[in-house]
Parts: structure tokens; C-alpha cells; sequence
């Protein structure tokens, strides 16, 4: 097996570090606000172990760290990028199978769409960044999503959504109106 590779990367929130790594961490991406939610994911147990952790987003390839204020990353960024290396050099268990909600057939046609348009399109292009678009529900022609990882609480989150994801949601399914972040 080949050497485990960690890079930090910026992202465009300037809270959140990407850590990018030549391994899969996991094939559906989980987001932990708190560490009161990592039972299920080790690596995020470890990083929220230390007091200046905020958030930690688990991308296919990537973790997401945010951080609190108070601390710089000039700081963490080095000793971080080696913490996930060697966890990952353990073999020890990023994240266990997930529960993952899957695509219910009874969605309707808009729906389905508007899945298809973020799972193939949005999604992958935001986890550039660092950071993930989850669907929760179109009502009302207000398609409400959630916001992850680098992208919560990021400067440039409202255009991307207005500018960026609404724009090809709305080219996608005209019966949108208005694309929302909760």
C-alpha cells in the first residue's frame, strides 16, 4: 500500500481548513456540529477533543475543520494534518457505515430532479471547498437546504446559494421560486 498523504488547503471560509488525503475516508459524507454527535465516527471524536474544534465535516477524501476564533491556524494547521495522517496510518476507523437517507421512490418529479441536479452537479463542486449541500425538503416552491462543513457559516455561502445553486436549480425545475439555507 502507498504512503498516506494529509495537505491542509484553504477554503473560502476563513474558520475552516480542508484536509485533503490520497485515501477514501467514506462514501457518505457526514457533518458534526458537536462532539455529543460523534459516537459513530471516531476520527471526528478525536478532533473535537480539542477545545478550540467548532465543526468537523467528513467529505469522501477530505476532513473540514472549523475552528473557534480564538485560535490561528498557523498554529493547528501542521500538527492537525498530522493527527488525521496518522490516524489514518493506524488503520483505525474514520467513520462506521452510515445511515444514510437514500432517494425515497415516492419523491415527486421535481424532487427527484432537484436531488439528481445536487448529487451530480452542486454536491461534488462544493466539496471543492470543503463543504456540502444536503437536501431536506421542497415546499411551497422553496427548495430549503442545509449548508456543511466549510460552507456553514461561510462568508460567501449566500451567493454561492443565491447566485450559483438556485440559479441551475431554478434552470433545472422551473417550478422553483427561492432556494433556501436552514
Amino acid at each position: 500500500m502507498s504512503e498516506i498523504f494529509v495537505r491542509a488547503e484553504a477554503t473560502p471560509n476563513p474558520q475552516t481548513l480542508r484536509f485533503v488525503t490520497n485515501r477514501d475516508l467514506t462514501e457518505t459524507p457526514a457533518d458534526f456540529k458537536a462532539a455529543q454527535e460523534t459516537s459513530q465516527a471516531p476520527l471526528a471524536r478525536k478532533l473535537f477533543g480539542f477545545p478550540w474544534t467548532a465543526g468537523v465535516y467528513i467529505g469522501r477524501d477530505f476532513v473540514a475543520v472549523t475552528k473557534q476564533d480564538w485560535v490561528d491556524w498557523e498554529t493547528l494547521a501542521e500538527p492537525l494534518a498530522g493527527l488525521i495522517q496518522e490516524h489514518l496510518e493506524r488503520g483505525e476507523t474514520v467513520i462506521h457505515a452510515s445511515t444514510a437517507q437514500v432517494a425515497s421512490t415516492d419523491d415527486s418529479a421535481d424532487v427527484q430532479m432537484i436531488k439528481k441536479v445536487l448529487n451530480e452537479e452542486i454536491r461534488p463542486a462544493v466539496s471543492m471547498d470543503g463543504g456540502d449541500v444536503v437536501f431536506h425538503k421542497f415546499e411551497d416552491g422553496v427548495v430549503y437546504l442545509f449548508m456543511q462543513g466549510a460552507c456553514a457559516g461561510c462568508p460567501s455561502s449566500t451567493m454561492t446559494l443565491k447566485m450559483g445553486i438556485e440559479t441551475r436549480l431554478k434552470e433545472a425545475v422551473p417550478s422553483i421560486r427561492e432556494v433556501v439555507s436552514m
